[in-house]
């Protein structure tokens, strides 16, 4: 010990212990605590815009060249004729790879919950368009559309013809709005983590005033003050971090879970990959790098400032 330089013995002294430079005893502090709340909701921010953007991804794959054919005709006979005029016409064709005449039970099926006994069968019944879907080789565009339409009609004329993407555009429109809120959140956790370290080293830094002046009079330099504030703040960082991600992890995973058991394919889509975990366990790491950086730099500012 005797070999030691003066600032090394006073780094020795001031910069480690329950007892040194930054006077905070470590998890009593609230520095973890802030960082941890902070971890967590950037890790559930994140996570849902993920989910959004898996969500997206998936249902345009699905709903990819696909489009809907109703044929709306009162007569059941007539109706009928004209379905099957409708699916053979689209089965010839060559930029069509998929025709599915939907079931009339089915259709029933799903009517049932709004209309009742209504739908059912009997003179007094409601009519039931026929459902007919169609997938195309390749997007749908607006020419495709106009160029079957006009094929359609000229033999099937009840026929109604329905892009499933333009329908859910509005849906895709506002997920696009949801993810841009997530990054907007995620962002907005980023700046007040940092604001919050700023604070505590500005405090830190105005508590320990006279101290600092001492080590600088034994020839310490900023750089070696600033890197012991900067290595007080990764430990409150590294401990926050991963508290906040254990939080975080947590109510994604029981989120996901409740989602899941709703039985929606839509929502069934909006699951994380690996990849997505990934990026979300990187959060913490983040965490830590921006704290240490606002540390540093604010100590070095305001020791420049005060001496």
């Amino acid at each position: 010990m005797a070999s030691l330089s003066p600032i090394r013995r006073k780094q020795t002294r001031f910069g480690g212990g329950r007892g040194g430079l930054l006077q905070q005893a470590r998890l009593t502090g609230p520095m973890p605590w802030v960082i941890a709340i902070m971890v967590a909701l950037t890790v559930m921010a994140a996570a849902a815009g993920l989910a959004l953007d898996n969500l997206a991804d998936n249902a345009r794959a699905e709903i990819s060249g696909g489009l809907t054919v109703q044929v709306v005709e009162g007569g059941p006979a007539e109706r009928e004729r004209q379905a099957e005029v409708a699916v053979a016409l689209l089965t010839n064709r060559e930029d069509i790879a998929e025709v599915r005449r939907v079931p009339d039970a089915e259709l029933a099926a799903l009517i049932d919950p709004w209309l009742g006994e209504a739908a059912g069968a009997g003179d007094e019944a409601i009519p039931i368009p026929a459902l007919i879907d169609v997938r195309f080789r390749g997007p749908v565009t607006d020419r495709r559309l106009v160029e079957l339409r006009d094929a359609l009609l000229a033999s099937v004329p009840s026929a109604r013809i329905d892009a499933q993407a333009g329908w859910l555009a509005p849906v895709f429109q506002a997920i696009a709005s949801l993810q841009w809120l997530a990054v907007g959140l995620v962002v907005l956790l980023a700046a007040t983590s940092a604001a919050a370290v700023w604070l505590a080293a500005r405090s830190a830094l105005g508590s320990n005033r006279d101290t600092i002046e001492i080590v600088h009079l034994l020839g310490g330099t900023d750089r070696q003050i600033a890197r012991l504030f900067e290595r007080s703040i990764a430990v409150d960082a590294v401990i926050g971090g991963a508290v906040g991600l254990l939080l975080g992890a947590g109510a994604v995973i029981l989120l996901g879970r409740q989602f899941a058991a709703l039985g929606s394919g839509m929502v069934a889509g909006g699951g994380l990959d690996l990849a997505d975990w990934l990026a979300v366990g990187a959060i913490p790491l983040a965490a830590v790098a921006i704290a240490m950086l606002t540390a540093r730099l604010t100590v070095l500012g305001a020791l420049r400032r005060m001496l």
